[in-house]
């Protein structure tokens, strides 16, 4: 467990080191519950729409039996969170999965990248919340 989150970390430092530069200020910005133990923690670093059609329905899915779940969104995540597409339609999973009390949680920074300070259904924050996401989950899945 502890190779894993190190692994995930140490992707993650050098996935910033590189667009230190574009900061935003908002690294250390927080909204996640510190004291939430999600069972599940899904990171969505992917623009591919399918990609992130089959990571909200097993983020519904896991919610059906039982699990809280938490999604953080970084880089093109946000943008493939965003896109239309008749043929995988997220907003009903979106709906579905804050409705059963999911949260969604999406880089600040990578928003700010990308000239938008907000994210349908999402709460912006920074990396700190995704360091206390993996570290207070469970499980990290990324997709």
């Amino acid at each position: 467990m502890m190779k894993k989150l190190f692994s995930l970390i140490l992707f993650l430092t050098i996935l910033t080191a590189g667009n230190a530069q574009q900061s935003s200020g908002c690294e250390q910005f927080t909204s996640f519950n510190k004291n939430s133990q999600p069972d599940i923690a899904i990171v969505l670093y992917t623009n591919d729409i399918e990609t992130a059609w089959n990571a909200l329905r097993l983020a519904t899915l896991s919610q059906t039996k039982g699990d809280s779940v938490v999604i953080f969104l970084l880089g093109k995540g946000l943008d493939g969170f965003q896109t239309k597409d008749k043929n995988f339609d997220l907003e009903p999973l979106k709906e579905t999965f804050v409705g059963n009390g999911g949260q969604i949680i999406a880089c600040g920074s990578c928003a700010k990248i990308r000239g938008t300070d907000e994210i349908g259904m999402c709460t912006i924050s920074g990396m700190a919340d995704l360091y206390a996401i993996i570290n207070r989950s469970k499980k990290v899945i990324s997709f």
